[in-house]
């Protein structure tokens, strides 16, 4: 992109925004975390981050990652409410330049920039090079891409796969999501495998064995799993990772991922101790005739705190959509 220095990078989540400036060095930096409950809308967002950094009169261009499907000029967030116009924006800000995008083909846009060290490896499997990757992660909602080997470059995958139809595989899980489907009617894996799924499940367990569960949040969930002070809370989290392991081996199956899994998202590296002594690998292999096929799969974890402002940093210095494997 010709677009001169500096950009505003934005990922706006359900429940936060990451915000950072790229400067004219291609360096990401005053990076600051928003919570969305602070300000009424998009605009209010970005102009308070501005005010703050006082760089307003110089950013002429933004690069957005959306928790939405980007698909006209109208963008909707189903899990924040918000919905603007991405022309509006660039309007609104005095931009020449705009880009917006879903959050989570940002965060496959990242992947072949991040550092091993950014990435810890559940479970066994080795990568295979130049072979498409996938990447899944539970927050607010449940993003979900993929990267696709083409000549000499990747093409990232615009998603909207943390809506499929969730289907169980035994009679526990089948119970659960009968409750969430005499709630909602469809039961996405969303609905289950992200932090206001995991409250669902929580709320169901105890509800099926006839107690009436405490209102918590995610977070108060996974810490009383961890210290072992509530089995409703111990069971859900391991029917929580289940569940991921599944949709995550849904999504190697779909994309032919040979090159890996990552796991990314608000929630997991949180947990990442918890994550790796689940049975999270043991249900992402669980394919009954493919099991051999995904055992030989490595599925990471992200651990690098903004990945998505990466990949936008990634797409502003494409000259193209692809990303050239050579500039890595």
């Amino acid at each position: 992109m010709n677009t001169a220095r500096p950009w505003l990078l934005a990922d706006i989540g359900g429940s936060r925004t990451r915000i950072g400036i790229l400067n004219d060095r291609d360096e990401i930096t005053a990076i600051r975390v928003l919570s969305n409950d602070t300000v009424p809308d998009l605009v209010s967002a970005l102009r308070s981050y501005l005010a703050e950094e006082g760089t307003q009169p110089s950013i002429r261009a933004g690069a957005l990652a959306v928790a939405a499907p980007i698909v006209e000029d109208r963008v909707r967030m189903v899990n924040r409410g918000w919905s603007f116009s991405i022309r509006g924006i660039k309007e609104a800000l005095g931009w020449e330049r705009i880009e917006v995008i879903n959050d989570f083909t940002a965060v496959a846009h990242a992947l072949p920039r991040l550092e091993a060290s950014h990435r810890h490896q559940i479970g066994a499997g080795k990568p295979q090079a130049n072979a498409p990757l996938g990447v899944i992660g539970p927050g607010t909602g449940l993003g979900v891409s993929g990267l696709i080997p083409y000549r000499s470059g990747w093409v990232p995958l615009a998603s909207e796969g943390g809506h499929v139809t969730l289907a169980p595989m035994n009679d526990a899980e089948a119970a659960v999501l009968g409750r969430l489907r005499a709630r909602f009617g469809h039961v996405s894996a969303e609905r289950a495998v992200s932090g206001p799924g995991l409250v669902e499940i929580y709320q169901s367990l105890a509800a099926l064995a006839g107690d009436a569960a405490s209102d918590r949040t995610p977070a108060e969930i996974t810490a009383r799993a961890l210290l072992g002070e509530d089995r409703y809370a111990a069971q859900a989290v391991d029917m929580f990772f289940c569940f991921l392991g599944t949709v995550a081996g849904d999504l190697a199956l779909t994309l032919a991922a040979r090159g890996g899994i990552y796991l990314a998202g608000g929630i997991l590296p949180q947990i990442a101790e918890a994550l790796t002594g689940s049975r999270f690998r043991e249900r992402f292999v669980d394919k009954g005739r493919y099991r051999c096929y995904l055992e030989i799969l490595p599925t990471y974890l992200l651990t690098h705190p903004f990945p998505a402002l990466i990949g936008l940093r990634a797409l502003v210095l494409c000259d193209q959509f692809v990303i050239d494997r050579a500039d890595q």
